[in-house]
């Protein structure tokens, strides 16, 4: 489902580029979970940003569902985003405009795909149900980050891309969502990477790398148990 192949990455700064990939190769296959982890600076969103298409890399190869994305203009990236990815990040990036039902809906209209079956059966699997009117200044933290995921879920995209999902919740409402996201994602079959700082939040998932460096590893085994 996603592929990077000796992806090398950097930027300029006054004393010279700053390599912050140097070389890195991951897969991700569909319906698999993988949690990318790493000290902040080590260039966890921008292998992120490289996975959804927002960015390119200086050198190596991305493959989506197996398109190299470096080949494509930027509207047909565009356009791969909306048909194939579902993006959450920790800022919930709501509209404010658009009542909870609306702001579910935007991203399978967006994609085509709008299902109004899928939409009630989300919002009643997200403990929305009754809030279809409200808007999002009218919701909870926790309500908040549960409606982007299912914007996100929406379209059932092959591939969800999640910054610090839960960064922004105390800790037993984050539980709450993890459990419920990677509940949404086995159910829909799509594959997940997840960037976290918390080995608690990396923990369920099938996978978990770091990166350090510029290249990715595996967790080490006492780190991953924390």
């Amino acid at each position: 489902m996603l592929e990077f192949r000796q992806v090398h990455k950097a930027y300029a700064t006054p004393q010279g580029p700053l390599e912050v990939l140097a070389g890195v190769d991951l897969s991700l296959a569909a319906g698999e979970s993988l949690a990318l982890m790493g000290e902040s600076g080590s260039g966890k969103s921008t292998l992120l940003h490289l996975a959804a298409g927002l960015d390119l890399p200086d050198a190596g190869e991305v493959r989506l569902g197996g398109r190299a994305i470096s080949g494509l203009a930027e509207a047909e990236r565009a356009r791969l985003r909306r048909e194939s990815l579902g993006l959450v990040f920790q800022q919930f990036h709501l509209v404010p405009s658009l009542s909870v039902l609306d702001n579910l809906r935007l991203q399978a209209r967006l994609a085509g795909r709008e299902d109004p079956d899928w939409s009630t059966e989300l919002v009643a699997r997200l403990g929305l149900a009754g809030l279809e009117r409200r808007y999002p200044e009218q919701l909870s933290g926790g309500q908040q980050q549960r409606l982007a995921i299912g914007r996100a879920l929406a379209p059932r995209p092959a591939l969800l891309l999640a910054d610090e999902p839960t960064g922004n919740l105390d800790e037993a409402t984050a539980g709450e969502v993890l459990a419920l996201l990677l509940s949404l994602v086995a159910e829909t079959g799509c594959a997940l990477l997840m960037v976290t700082h918390s080995p608690r939040i990396a923990a369920p998932l099938d996978r978990r790398l770091r990166l350090s460096r510029g290249t990715l590893a595996p967790l080490a085994a006492a780190e991953a148990s924390r």
